[in-house]
């Protein structure tokens, strides 16, 4: 798979990352050595941007991270998020103080010596993003970090912090069933200062698969019953836009996460679809070099028309938590 620039800072990644959330957290059950042999078979197929968070456990995910592919730092890139201090009942605090406690405890537990990505996980509306970004900014000058980024970040924020510290990446949801940020100002706002964008749940956190056809099909534990979207109602309402996803799928050869991945990327975006297990990983960097016909984008928008998808993405919490 090949390496693009990711923003204009200088920062080169896999055309497709992985997320390795769910290796940890929110989707059912866990099983480390399918974990470990996943991240690894991920880095032999070309797909190195790794994505974690210390919220991810909290701690947990990143020093799997660090156990799986330790040995093999050189051929990676990490990137990592903090916003919350797990050490004060998870209260969110992204204070200046705070920022540089939560690196260390990454580069700890990663057990690496830099983060090449390091994100404000969401933005702490009691501190200025100034002072944050200040911070993280001296991280980048203690050669703690290689370049910053924010997630879920509206486009005045973005702006705000840029002028503090060049950003390199913002971490958004993008998928067919959530294209806001297309039409809100905050992909014209990346392309206007160069920032890269980072697509989280690319393949609609699995909708987009056509495999999830009733609730039932999801694990007693996943967080995803939680959702809005994946009411058995609205599961039910979507069904028909994910079989118009099949359909063009097919006419490709290919599978709907492939399309739904490949969408993403001709967005202008690095997709970090993510996943527990080496089956569903082969299928998804299938689609780290395919490049959709401008008549399947058209099918594509046809099919999918934005706003078309009953139920929010998130609960109201979680949107709440968001800078959007």
């Amino acid at each position: 798979m090949r390496t693009i620039e990711l923003g204009t800072q200088g920062l080169k990644v896999s055309r497709q990352g992985f997320g390795a959330m769910g290796m940890s957290v929110a989707y059912g059950a866990r099983d480390e050595e399918e974990a470990v042999a996943t991240l690894n078979r991920a880095v032999d197929l070309g797909v190195t941007h790794i994505d974690t968070a210390e919220a991810y456990g909290p701690y947990e995910n990143e020093k799997l991270i660090g156990r799986a592919l330790g040995s093999r730092r050189d051929e990676i890139t990490i990137a990592t998020k903090f916003g919350r201090d797990f050490e004060n009942n998870a209260v969110m605090d992204a204070s200046a103080a705070h920022v540089h406690r939560a690196a260390d405890r990454s580069l700890r537990h990663l057990g690496i010596d830099v983060i090449d990505l390091y994100y404000l996980h969401r933005v702490d509306p009691d501190v200025p993003i100034e002072e944050t970004v200040g911070a993280m900014g001296e991280l980048v000058q203690a050669g703690k970090v290689r370049y910053i980024g924010l997630s879920e970040a509206a486009a005045g924020t973005i702006r705000r912090a840029h002028a503090v510290h060049p950003l390199t990446a913002v971490q958004s949801e993008l998928s067919l069933f959530s294209q806001d940020l297309l039409v809100n100002g905050i992909k014209d706002t990346l392309n206007e200062l160069g920032i890269g964008l980072v697509a989280f749940s690319p393949i609609g956190r699995g909708f987009l698969t056509g495999q999830i056809r009733s609730v039932d099909d999801l694990d007693a534990d996943d967080a995803r019953r939680t959702l809005p979207r994946f009411s058995p109602e609205n599961i039910a309402a979507n069904l028909h836009l994910v079989d118009r996803i099949r359909d063009i799928a097919a006419a490709r050869q290919a599978t709907p996460s492939q399309i739904a991945l490949a969408w993403v990327s001709a967005q202008g975006a690095v997709p970090i679809p993510g996943t527990k297990r080496r089956r569903y990983l082969e299928d998804n960097a299938g689609a780290g070099d395919m490049e959709l016909a401008e008549q399947e984008l058209v099918a594509l928008a046809e099919a999918v028309p934005r706003n078309a998808v009953t139920g929010a993405r998130d609960t109201e919490e979680g949107l709440a938590a968001t800078n959007l």
